[in-house]
């Protein structure tokens, strides 16, 4: 390869990492690396608008160990919490995360 081809491969090695937002995405997958979050996140996306016990309830944890995975979840704006009263209930506020969750192969209830 000459020159001028090598740094045409530069180029577009460099324009690659322009392209995507790398820092996001690699927050991304580190969220979606713990298990507990992701069926979490496969509940929600399955079950919009479930108050944290029954999240509990269907997970088999502990209400205290989802509210504190939803805290994570919701600080990254994946997820939102809407008050009626006594009760919250949680859904998906993310569009990129409800797309790779139909990749991994979630369905709607």
């Amino acid at each position: 390869m000459d020159q001028h081809g090598r740094a045409g491969q530069v180029e577009r090695a460099t324009s690659a990492l322009a392209d995507v937002d790398t820092s996001g995405w690699t927050q991304r997958f580190d969220l979606l690396s713990d298990p507990h979050r992701l069926e979490i996140l496969l509940v929600l996306h399955r079950a919009p608008g479930i108050c944290v016990g029954d999240l509990a309830t269907a997970l088999g944890r502990s209400e205290n160990a989802v509210s504190q995975a939803l805290r994570v979840l919701r600080e990254q704006g994946w997820v939102i919490a809407t008050r009626v009263g006594r009760t919250v209930s949680y859904r998906l506020d993310d569009d990129t995360v409800h797309d790779l969750l139909h990749w991994i192969g979630a369905r709607h209830g």
